[in-house]
């Protein structure tokens, strides 16, 4: 793809980012077209079908919430205090991009039939990524410990499913809603350390810090 062909496509995914932006997750390809001043069948000469649009949307999007939420997952801090934080990113984030929110939690969540773990480009990824091999090895040692894989993909779907009810209701405070799903997902964390013998204060082990 020669240099022209390359900008045309930067400003594709661009406008179509902001229409995800203005005009929700639905935004069809003909409204994006209009938005990056393409016509409409010159569109899949520099993208080859909706799908891949989407897909770079969703990277695009998935970059610019990580870089809202990584800085809280790299410091130093208890269990509560990293989820809590990580949370609150997350939820502002949200607050800010709501229908980019909705538009990957959608993707997320029509991807899970390929597995758990897939697709975990959002804050959630990274506290696995901290733990999961510990808790692998954790698991090996003590059969009673729940999977998790499965753990973790239920804490995603919490995790969405109350930012987007809250996006779509907005029956709490945002406050109160970082404070109910940061309590839930540290509960859920702890439980499944306590099974597997392993104590939430012990942060070295969860490598967070």
């Amino acid at each position: 793809m020669g240099p022209t062909a390359t900008a045309r496509r930067d400003d594709l995914i661009a406008a179509a980012v902001t229409c995800v932006e203005e005009l929700g997750p639905g935004v069809g390809m003909a409204q994006i077209a209009e938005r990056a001043g393409v016509p409409r069948p010159h569109v899949y000469r520099v993208i080859a079908s909706k799908d891949e649009l989407d897909a770079e949307v969703g990277r695009l999007a998935a970059e610019r919430f990580i870089e809202r939420v990584r800085p809280t997952v790299a410091r130093s801090a208890s269990l509560r205090d990293t989820v809590h934080d990580a949370v609150a990113a997350a939820v502002d984030w949200a607050a800010e991009h709501p229908n980019l929110y909705r538009f990957l939690a959608a993707r997320q969540h029509a991807r899970a039939a390929t597995g758990p773990r897939h697709g975990r480009g959002r804050f959630l990824g990274m506290l696995v990524a901290s733990s999961s091999e510990f808790l692998r090895r954790a698991e090996s040692r003590t059969p009673d410990a729940p999977g998790a894989d499965g753990v973790f993909a239920g804490i995603m779907g919490l995790i969405d499913a109350s930012i987007i009810w809250w996006l779509d209701h907005e029956d709490e405070t945002q406050q109160q809603v970082v404070e109910r799903v940061a309590r839930q997902v540290t509960l859920i964390l702890g439980d499944m350390l306590a099974q597997a013998g392993i104590s939430a204060d012990d942060y070295s082990v969860l490598g967070i810090l």
